[in-house]
């Protein structure tokens, strides 16, 4: 097999050239229709057979299938086509390259991959390699937000085995952390600044749970360490409360991001918190608080014994010239969801730098390496 260089730049340098920004991050930007539209006319144009999907009205995903003979396993090589926001970006959409770098918003973060799945895929069709099981290209929507486009996809398409290919410089990455997102709120009683026999401060009480938060937060950061991503953490990241400077606080609310490692679960998380609720209402009869998580992300973990991981493991030794490093990740990825509804999984993307931020970049020649390995994977778990 070989990958076609131009296809592969030419594609990557379209795909970063197209606006595709989540619109639920920034209202009004366009989403992913455009870049969707581009991507089924390339795989088509590749002779895999084509279906647009839409997750929600006016997101849009794509799926392309190179069908085998029948009989062996299927594998999807996974990218999302959506971003974050340009705010601060000096060219967001140039798709330049100088210096082996090509620029622009989601050059890295991951459109440098998603290239690299497609060009994977024209490799294994142009080549006539006989595979028995079907290779599937995902470009999913929404995964900077909510993960629409995959939790769509996983209703309606089944398969034995996954490459997520969000960036990881070519290693080959095991396991993330998840996230789960709590909301604590203490309870007061409103009265006049002057009337300090009646009020009950809301945020004096909010203080209280801060210093016990404060105190399990190194505690989990002293925890013995997962081997592939580190101790978990939390922080507390939003808090309100209070009505006005003379009104004793009714109520006071913190939000709280708790990162999971693998192993632990959202019950667990949420008890080490309403614990430190029911010490401090049986220490204190006023105060009362709630506990409620709203939001969960699980983590994520693949065995180094998998199929799967066996499968890029070889490709990448061959493709690199030496084994790749077995690596975790602290993002969350689309992978836990792939894992949980039972398809195998691990990730392995290209090089460079500045997700998120205001410069963003692809090494070049990752994204066409990873194009090899993502065909040598697929011609090794699927034929």
């Amino acid at each position: 097999m070989q990958i076609d260089r131009k296809y592969t730049l030419e594609t990557l340098a379209r795909l970063v050239r197209i606006n595709s920004i989540n619109p639920t991050l920034a209202p009004g930007a366009p989403g992913e229709k455009e870049i969707a539209t581009f991507i089924a006319e390339s795989l088509r144009g590749c002779g895999l057979t084509v279906e647009t999907l839409e997750p929600a009205p006016g997101r849009t995903s794509v799926l392309g299938r190179l069908a085998g003979a029948g009989g062996g396993r299927s594998l999807m090589l996974h990218g999302h086509c959506d971003t974050v926001d340009v705010a601060g970006m000096e060219e967001p959409f140039s798709g330049a390259t100088r210096d082996g770098k090509l620029y622009g918003r989601g050059a890295y973060d991951m459109k440098g991959s998603l290239a690299a799945c497609m060009a994977a895929a024209k490799a294994l069709k142009d080549s006539g390699t006989h595979l028995r099981g079907d290779v599937l290209v995902a470009a999913v929507a929404d995964e900077e937000y909510g993960s629409l486009g995959t939790r769509d996809m996983l209703a309606r398409v089944k398969v034995d085995g996954a490459i997520v290919t969000e960036p990881t410089g070519l290693e080959i990455c095991l396991a993330h952390k998840g996230y789960l997102w709590i909301q604590v709120e203490t309870a007061g009683r409103a009265a006049h600044g002057s009337k300090f026999e009646l009020g009950i401060d809301a945020n004096m009480k909010m203080g209280h749970f801060l210093a016990k938060l404060s105190e399990l937060e190194r505690d989990l950061r002293s925890r013995a360490p997962h081997p592939l991503v580190g101790p978990p953490s939390l922080h507390a990241a939003m808090l309100s409360g209070g009505a006005g400077l003379s009104t004793y606080a009714a109520s006071s609310t913190v939000q709280i991001e708790r990162r999971t490692v693998p192993g632990e679960t959202e019950a667990q998380a949420t008890a080490e918190i309403q614990a430190i609720v029911d010490r401090l209402a049986a220490q204190d009869a006023d105060f009362h608080a709630t506990v409620r998580p709203f939001f969960v992300r699980n983590p994520f973990e693949v065995p180094a014994s998998a199929r799967i991981v066996k499968a890029v493991d070889g490709a990448a030794a061959r493709v690199r010239g030496c084994p790749a490093i077995h690596i975790g990740d602290s993002p969350w990825m689309d992978a836990a969801l792939l894992q949980a509804a039972g398809v195998e999984t691990v990730v392995c993307g290209a090089a460079g730098a500045g997700a998120h931020s205001d410069v963003e970049w692809v090494d070049v020649e990752s994204v066409v390496k990873l194009a090899e390995i993502l065909a040598e994977a697929a011609a090794d778990y699927c034929g």
